[in-house]
């Protein structure tokens, strides 16, 4: 399933800074960036429940927002994307 996790971390506080590039880590482990706060996760639900879990555990409740976004297995005519920035597909052949 695709999942859209999208964040937004006070930085105001050296722990804040770090936070934000934890959250971002573990985003990347499980999909690509497609915004600055904005990855495409492509999962399947043992992945999902690891990955909600690390973000949970992560953030901060007080300071931090998460929003998940559950756009399913048909994924690929639910998103539309124009201007610049292309990005490379979620399920495309990626070298390391």
């Amino acid at each position: 399933m695709m999942v859209l996790v999208s964040y937004d971390v006070s930085t105001k506080t050296p722990s804040g800074v770090t936070r934000l590039r934890k959250i971002s880590e573990v985003c990347l482990d499980y999909g690509l960036r497609v915004q600055n706060s904005v990855y495409e996760c492509n999962v399947d639900p043992a992945q999902w429940e690891m990955l909600k879990a690390e973000l949970l555990k992560l953030y901060n409740a007080e300071e931090d927002s998460l929003r998940f976004y559950f756009l399913g297995s048909n994924w690929q005519r639910r998103v539309e994307h124009y201007g610049t920035g292309e990005i490379q597909g979620v399920e495309d052949t990626m070298i390391v």
